[in-house]
């Protein structure tokens, strides 16, 4: 991987919808539609997407980058029809982990939200490769076969650390 400058930022910009707002999408009313507002797990998808932006222009060929650990603080609304401004910026990196903080901020100013994530980079060839072994497993279970538990990430290499 290159390496990222100091304080290097990315932006993404979302205008809220309807499909954005809260709707666990369960029969018992509790957990169907509740709030009119963006949700917490979209403003996740979008830290996530923001973060993911900060590595892009660094990857080497042959590299790829994989979601470790998403840090999210939901503080304000946002409505539907609202945009919605997140800003990721590069604070660290050990070994193949890559650190980014993130602010999310509403047309009118209001923090919607604040977080990190951890992204790992790997070799593509290796991460494809983990995910061929699961999926084996996963039609060997679904024909009727038992496998044992693997790592826990699924992911051969992510606690591997170059230094």
């Amino acid at each position: 991987m290159k390496t990222i400058p100091e304080g290097y930022r990315a932006e993404f910009e979302v205008t809220v919808t309807d499909a954005m707002t809260v709707d666990f999408g369960q029969d018992d009313p509790r957990l169907g539609r509740l709030h009119p507002v963006y949700a917490t797990y979209w403003l996740t998808k979008h830290i996530e997407l923001v973060s993911r932006k900060i590595i892009l222009p660094f990857l080497e060929p042959g590299e790829e980058g994989i979601g470790h650990a998403v840090r999210v603080t939901h503080l304000a609304s946002a409505l539907p029809g609202m945009r919605v401004r997140l800003t990721a910026r590069f604070t660290g990196q050990e070994g193949n982990r890559v650190f980014a903080d993130v602010r999310a901020v509403n047309e009118l100013g209001d923090v919607v939200g604040e977080g990190g994530t951890t992204q790992v980079v790997l070799p593509a060839a290796k991460l494809g490769a983990a995910f061929a072994r699961l999926r084996a497993r996963w039609e060997e279970t679904r024909a009727g076969g038992e496998t044992g538990p693997q790592a826990p990430a699924g992911v051969d290499g992510l606690e591997e650390r170059k230094g």
